[in-house]
Order: C-alpha cells, then structure tokens, then sequence
C-alpha cells in the first residue's frame, strides 16, 4: 500500500466508519461530502480510491483503516487531527445509532493518534 496524502487518507477513513456497520445513510453522505467540500475545494476524481475501498474485503478494513490513520496523522497536525475528529464523530452519529464496530474504529482513531480518551 502507497502511503496516502491527509486528505485521502481521511477520506478512506470516513468510507470505512460509514461501511463497518453494513448500513450507508444519507445522512453519512453528507458529512462526507461535506468533508470533500471541505478538503478538495478543486473538482477531484476519487474513483482509483474508491475502487480500492470496494476492493476491500470485510477482513480487511481493520488494516487498511489503521494504515489511513497512520497516514493521516503522519501529515496533519493535533488542529487538523481534533478537525477530523470531530467529522468522525459525526458521520458514525449520523444515522442516530452508533454501532459497537463504529465505535471501536473511532477509538482505534483516537488511540493511533494518542488522543486523550
């Protein structure tokens, strides 16, 4: 795997968090999009990422997820981090049930980060 730049490397993440309980909302899309609005203020083509995401087997997210996290923090700083943070934090409420596999990605997050808990 080719180390990814903060921006993809978020936007992996958030496909992850929003694929690991098995239920896409469109309320997770919009936090998504918000934070490619956000990200990429230049139109983007995202469709290599997104094939790799969907390549993806359940098995693998755990990984692929930890190594985006890596990548992220590798090229953010603790402001864009708790920034990022917060969209996590917001895409796995959105659909008003945070799962337990949410959750533990999220704090998997917080952890690799050395987030205060």
């Amino acid at each position: 795997m080719h180390k990814s730049n903060k921006s993809i490397a978020g936007y992996h993440m958030l496909m992850l968090l929003s694929a690991v309980d098995y239920k896409f909302s469109p309320e997770e899309e919009k936090v998504i999009l918000e934070y490619l609005s956000e990200e990429f203020p230049f139109r983007l083509n995202l469709d290599n990422e997104l094939d790799v995401i969907a390549s993806l087997q359940p098995s693998d997210w755990k990984d692929h997820f930890e190594f985006h996290a890596r990548c992220f923090y590798d090229d953010s700083t603790p402001a864009e981090r708790e920034e990022f943070r917060a969209f996590a934090k917001k895409l796995i409420k959105a659909d008003q049930d945070v799962s337990r596999v949410e959750h533990q990605y999220y704090t998997m997050m917080k952890t690799i980060w050395k987030m205060d808990q």
